[in-house]
């Protein structure tokens, strides 16, 4: 298993400047989700995206000690406009 702490910083080491959010889907340990914004995502496609965020953590997921990574990638540019689709409450 391997907390959430590592795996955000294994992705920055990968993804040097990205803002990463790591969210443990189970409580095990082996269950994440991330969502990175990047601005390296720029003129990528989102398969391209998610491979370049894969190759950060391809060693814990060989090892087993990651079972499942949910991705949700961004450039700061659509992060800024997903953010401000966001509904504010009133």
């Amino acid at each position: 298993m391997i907390n959430p702490d590592d795996l955000t910083a294994m992705i920055q080491a990968g993804l040097p400047g990205a803002e990463v959010f790591v969210q443990d889907l189970t409580g095990g340990g082996d269950h994440y989700q991330a969502t990175i914004i990047s601005a390296e995502f720029e003129g990528k496609t989102l398969v391209q995206q998610h491979q370049l965020v894969y190759r950060s953590v391809n060693q814990v997921m060989a090892s087993e000690q990651l079972h499942a990574l949910a991705l949700k990638t961004f450039t700061p540019e659509k992060w800024q406009t997903q953010q401000a689709d966001v509904v504010q409450p009133s």
